[in-house]
């Protein structure tokens, strides 16, 4: 499986060879306003979403996105249908218990609940994404999805996260490979990458950032 992450919590997944009978499958998730460079990606078999906030899903990332990839699928939640409907964006439902196959590399939906950010601001929807059994993508959650997940993109910077909370959840669902998200409002990555790496590794889990646009092999 191939990663490239294109700043804060937008990923491009690549799995299988081109020379394969189906192809290889090409997803992106997150096409958000923080994030660069994933606006000139061609060839993508579909785009998951996995909430409504901009950082997520920007329609003006998104038009641009669809201009270069004519009938791509699009899949998420009901807000996020609601959001880019007014904008000429349709979008596929896909909420937690579905499973999609892209060329072969199925997607999982799990969870529901964007974490609070305070109690007195509306509940946001969001769903997590399992793919290919193996990258786990939780958006702005740390829902665990009861299932092995081998590789974490895991949330570092957040207006509803402690560090702490993330580093535990990571610890939690004891995966081989860990790589940092949702860092594209920060100045210094610093200390929200560093102290992470100091206590994940000592558990036996690989801690890897992923340089911005730079494709990683797990």
């Amino acid at each position: 499986m191939k990663i490239t992450k294109f700043g804060h919590s937008c990923l491009l997944v690549e799995e299988g060879a081109a020379t394969a009978t189906a192809g290889q499958a090409r997803i992106m998730i997150d096409p958000g306003m923080w994030s660069e460079g994933h606006t000139d990606i061609e060839n993508l078999d579909a785009i998951f979403i996995t909430h409504k906030h901009p950082d997520h899903a920007d329609p003006e990332s998104l038009k641009k996105i669809l201009a270069k990839n004519q009938g791509v699928p699009i899949y998420s939640n009901d807000q996020v249908i609601e959001e880019l409907r007014p904008h000429g964006i349709a979008v596929e439902r896909f909420v937690a218990g579905d499973r999609q196959d892209i060329k072969g590399l199925m997607v999982e939906a799990h969870g529901k609940d964007h974490a609070v950010i305070y109690p007195n601001l509306p509940r946001t929807d969001n769903i997590c994404f399992l793919i290919g059994g193996r990258l786990y993508h939780p958006g702005d959650s740390l829902h665990n999805p009861n299932k092995p997940v081998e590789i974490l993109a895991l949330p570092v910077c957040a207006p509803w996260l402690r560090l702490a909370e993330a580093i535990d959840f990571a610890k939690s669902l004891k995966p081989k490979i860990v790589f940092p998200i949702h860092d594209g409002m920060l100045k210094h990555l610093g200390p929200f990458h560093k102290l992470p790496q100091m206590n994940l590794e000592p558990e036996g889990i690989e801690w890897r950032v992923l340089a911005p646009g730079q494709a990683g092999e797990f």
